[in-house]
């Protein structure tokens, strides 16, 4: 059944990929605005399934053609699949019809107000409004999990794969872990996008490892704020006790902000701020 919902625009900058035919048609600059690239590779889709172990209520960011939307419902999961293409949400909504386990909402998925069962978040999105998907997830109360085909780049950076942490994953740490999964190359989507993506993984954690958020992400901040260069001189300007707390954690007098694991910030706002 399709559901109109509050439209948007997904605007993409992308690298064209190269084909052998001439010019576009409307159809073909319709999924370069939407930023629309479809995972149409049978083992990538598992791969995401697989990842995700879907079960319960999922929402579904970028819908499609469908080709996730149908194997997450196979797998046992109850979708919800959101689609901005009003004729893409259409075609999905005709062909999932007879389907009772697929609901299909034309409009903005970060438009959507989460639901307050739990739910997890499965989904092939837009690169270029990543950061506004995984906000909203991260705010959504009820949300258990995110499985999320992302730009490898920005999954590898979540997940402190090049060996440095950002603050959205240091501020996030105590009530979700992130997970960095399989590489999809680029030739399993059509239009081929200019590079390879990778499964990320959001997962709530049963019990939060801190109880004071705002005390720790006020700390967090702080230390991203880059004064003096180093995660000692950013704290030092509002607390005492730094040196024996970075000692504590393990972490040098020197270190700077992206070098800190995220468990080093727990363990140092258990020593300042508790």
């Amino acid at each position: 059944m399709a559901q109109n919902f509050a439209h948007g625009n997904y605007s993409h900058t992308q690298k064209k990929a190269r084909n052998g035919g001439g010019g576009r048609t409307p159809r073909d600059r319709a999924r370069r605005t939407l930023s629309q690239n479809f995972l149409v590779d049978r083992h990538a889709v598992e791969l995401m399934v697989k990842a995700a172990a879907p079960e319960g209520l999922v929402l579904e960011p970028g819908a499609g053609e469908g080709a996730l939307t149908l194997a997450l419902a196979e797998a046992g999961a109850r979708v919800v699949g959101y689609e901005i293409d009003p004729l893409l949400a259409g075609k999905l909504a005709a062909r999932a019809r007879r389907d009772p386990r697929i609901d299909v909402v034309r409009g903005d998925f970060t438009a959507a107000r989460a639901p307050r069962e739990p739910f997890a978040v499965v989904g092939n999105i837009p690169y270029s409004v990543t950061s506004k998907i995984v906000d909203w997830c991260l705010r959504a109360p009820a949300m258990t999990s995110a499985t999320l085909l992302t730009q490898r780049e920005y999954a590898r950076k979540r997940t402190g794969d090049y060996g440095r942490w950002s603050l959205v994953t240091v501020e996030s740490w105590p009530w979700f872990s992130w997970r960095l999964g399989d590489t999809i190359g680029r030739e399993s989507f059509r239009p081929v996008p200019a590079v390879d993506s990778a499964i990320l993984r959001i997962l709530r954690r049963p019990e939060p490892l801190v109880r004071g958020r705002r005390s720790y992400q006020e700390l967090v901040e702080l230390g991203f704020g880059g004064v003096g260069g180093s995660v000692r001189a950013s704290l030092k300007t509002r607390f005492q006790g730094v040196d024996a707390a970075l000692a504590a954690a393990g972490v040098a007098r020197d270190a700077v902000v992206g070098h800190v694991h995220p468990d080093q910030w727990i363990m140092l706002w258990e020593r300042l701020c508790r």
